[in-house]
């Protein structure tokens, strides 16, 4: 079963990101399936006693089965969200690289007005070394995020539907070229 992965950088229930990719879904259409990032902190004595956590593991198994995967991330003192860096640090633990190859589409949304510029930035940044094929663009920074959502979690703006569409787009053209 061909399915879209989203990953929310905030645990919050009512998080401006967590509406974000599930508009993001949305517009994507098909199948959609959620990540938890509600994992223990890595910890390598935890993982050198334990093994890695069955969350962790349920997290990178999704990633591999998933066609497509989008990752959306609130900006925390200029960088991503410290939930979403342990979630990354934990899967480049388990036994594969889920990410290879992997299309990924990420975005942020935020209450500030640069819409989590930096946090992009460093999301780009520590999925690097997983060598994703992260979607150049268009950039996706949403700007005074908690106004942005109406009461069903609809983007309110068009001009910002219209961006989640045209990323979604270049989404669907990465997995679609294999």
């Amino acid at each position: 079963m061909a399915y879209l992965l989203g990953i929310s950088g905030s645990l919050r229930k009512e998080a401006t990101n967590t509406k974000l990719i599930r508009a993001a879904a949305a517009a994507y259409g098909g199948d959609y399936v959620e990540g938890d990032l509600r994992v223990p902190l890595y910890d390598g004595d935890l993982e050198t006693a334990e093994g890695v956590p069955e969350a962790v593991q349920l997290l990178a198994d999704q990633i591999a089965g998933a066609e497509a995967v989008i990752i959306s991330s609130p900006e925390y003192n200029k960088r991503i969200s410290g939930v979403l860096k342990n979630a990354l640090d934990w899967v480049s633990r388990t036994n594969s690289n889920p990410w290879k190859n992997k299309p990924l589409a990420i975005m942020s949304a935020t209450a500030g007005r640069a819409g989590g510029e930096r946090a992009q930035f460093d999301l780009r940044l520590c999925m690097v070394p997983f060598r994703a094929q992260i979607i150049q663009g268009p950039e996706l920074l949403l700007a005074d995020s908690s106004n942005q959502f109406d009461d069903d979690g609809g983007l309110v703006s068009p001009i910002y539907a219209a961006k989640v569409q045209d990323l979604m787009t270049a989404l669907k053209d990465e997995v679609a070229r294999g």
